[in-house]
């Protein structure tokens, strides 16, 4: 089932508009929807999970209008938010009987056989006498996919789930999240460029609301084969060099020196520059320039 969103928007009672005019079609498989802080990610998932009302527009998933038809959505949806809070005390299996109560699993042994099977998945049946509250970030976050799961959800959002984790977590989270994305739609919202480029396999760059490009990773970063270019420098040189070129990033190096990354359509061998191959940051950061 694909996910058809159309003509969406939302303005919030401060004047900001957090999505504007927004069309996008998702299918199967891991989505990425990129953009930095503050470009309507939170509020476009926000939205696709029935927790606040556009002001016009329409989405579908499958046959379900999904804002018409909230609660029969709802029961084929996993959710997971950028923040999300656990009662203290209370063990992992504990809040997954818990939960799946809540989402109508009647059978004990139909709860009891989800429960080890969601554990199992997000690696988690070992602690699973241990109190949430307790778990480091990244086992938090695995908890938020094993509650989500408890559903058997067609439609999976996760929003900017690997903030704050360190890289050994995220590399365990993203393991998780990749196992679970091969049989079902998962939206991966995240500012975090190589997230995307590590799991998925169809994107979306977002900024002020509005979707700048819809991809791949692998046919954005074909489009600018040719036109990157990197050059190793000193920090006042390239502030100089910022007025009149495009600079897409620069890195230090441990001398202090700059390592900057230009998009030019025109040569700059001349001008000490050598042509790489382009990434998916620079994909990023020349849709946000030209935006």
């Amino acid at each position: 089932m694909n996910l058809v969103i159309q003509n969406l928007n939302k303005t919030y009672k401060n004047g900001v508009k957090a999505t504007d005019n927004l069309s996008l079609e998702i299918g199967s498989g891991m989505f990425g929807l990129l953009g930095p802080n503050g470009a309507g990610k939170s509020s476009l998932m926000r939205t696709i999970a029935t927790l606040q009302k556009p002001d016009s527009g329409s989405i579908h998933f499958g046959d379900y209008n999904v804002l018409e038809e909230q609660t029969e959505f709802r029961k084929i949806l996993g959710y997971l938010p950028q923040d999300f809070g656990v009662y203290p005390n209370v063990s992992a299996e504990n809040l997954l009987e818990y939960f799946a109560r809540l989402k109508g699993v009647e059978s004990k042994k139909d709860r009891n056989k989800i429960i080890d099977k969601v554990l199992e998945v997000t690696n988690l049946s070992e602690v699973r006498k241990k109190s949430v509250s307790r778990y480091s970030g990244g086992m938090k976050q695995r908890f938020g996919i094993a509650q989500l799961l408890l559903n058997d959800p067609k439609l999976i959002i996760v929003d900017e789930p690997t903030a704050g984790l360190d890289p050994a977590e995220r590399h365990r989270f993203l393991n998780v999240l990749r196992e679970i994305g091969t049989d079902n739609t998962v939206i991966f919202s995240t500012h975090i460029v190589d997230d995307v480029k590590e799991l998925c396999h169809d994107m979306a760059i977002l900024n002020g609301g509005r979707i700048l490009d819809k991809t791949t990773p692998l046919k954005a970063q074909e489009k600018l084969n040719g036109f990157i270019w990197k050059k190793t420098l000193q920090r006042e040189e390239a502030e100089k060099l910022d007025k009149e070129l495009n600079i897409l990033s620069t890195n230090y190096n441990q001398d202090n020196s700059l390592n900057i990354r230009v998009y030019s359509e025109k040569p700059l061998t001349e001008r000490g520059f050598a042509q790489v191959e382009p990434d998916l940051e620079d994909v990023y950061f020349n849709a946000l320039k030209n935006d």
